[in-house]
């Protein structure tokens, strides 16, 4: 099974298993809100702009739609999220899976299951970390372009990459964890990734305070 789709169906059934109104990492959005952020994305390339581009009126567009698919029946949404993008959207595609659904849905999996009290990280098989190692090699260099200290990231079993070469007169944190931790470094959500950050004090101070919430 592609990648994408293992974690398509991990996320339909977690969403099932907490209810529609469990918290997520997303706060203010509950299940159901993230559960019709993702439907967005894979039925309504016209909002998908919204997303992340600061324009006001696109931003509008993505949050009214958003809102629609929030209100209507929750087991209606899961089940047309789990039947993934229509055929028409290259999401489909085994590589367009791999490349930006994966990592999507791999953070936003651990939104949800890590809202939770008693949380425990989820466990995936190698296909799945492989492929989330490499969207840590792709990713972090976008996204820890401005960061203010260098950045390595280590794979125990996989590698290393430098993600971000230190500025002038600082040092480089490195970070050691599964691909699925880095991953989630990456994409901002810091206090809830199990990655282990190491390097001199002022330079993880400042990685901590850098932004890359997404």
């Amino acid at each position: 099974m592609q990648p994408d789709h293992a974690l398509r169906a991990r996320i339909a059934d977690t969403a099932s298993a907490l209810g529609p109104d469990a918290p997520t990492l997303d706060d203010p959005w509950t299940v159901r809100d993230l559960l019709a952020h993702l439907v967005l994305r894979s039925t309504r390339p016209d909002a998908v702009p919204g997303i992340g581009v600061p324009l006001g009126f696109l931003r509008r567009h993505t949050a009214a739609v958003q809102e629609r698919i929030a209100q209507e029946d929750f087991e209606r949404t899961l089940a047309l999220f789990r039947q993934g993008p229509p055929r028409w959207s290259p999401a489909r595609t085994a590589l367009v899976g791999r490349l930006v659904e994966t990592p999507e849905l791999a953070v936003h999996l651990e939104d949800m299951v890590r809202a939770q009290p008693d949380w425990r990280p989820t466990e995936h098989d190698g296909s799945v970390q492989s492929a989330l190692w490499g969207s840590v090699r792709r990713s972090g260099p976008v996204l820890y372009r401005s960061a203010p200290v260098g950045v390595v990231a280590v794979a125990p079993g996989r590698g290393r990459a430098s993600l971000r070469r230190p500025r002038a007169g600082t040092g480089t944190v490195v970070l050691r964890g599964t691909p699925l931790e880095l991953l989630l470094h990456a994409f901002g959500r810091t206090s809830a990734s199990l990655a282990v950050v190491e390097g001199a004090d002022a330079d993880v101070a400042a990685l901590a305070a850098h932004d890359r919430s997404l």
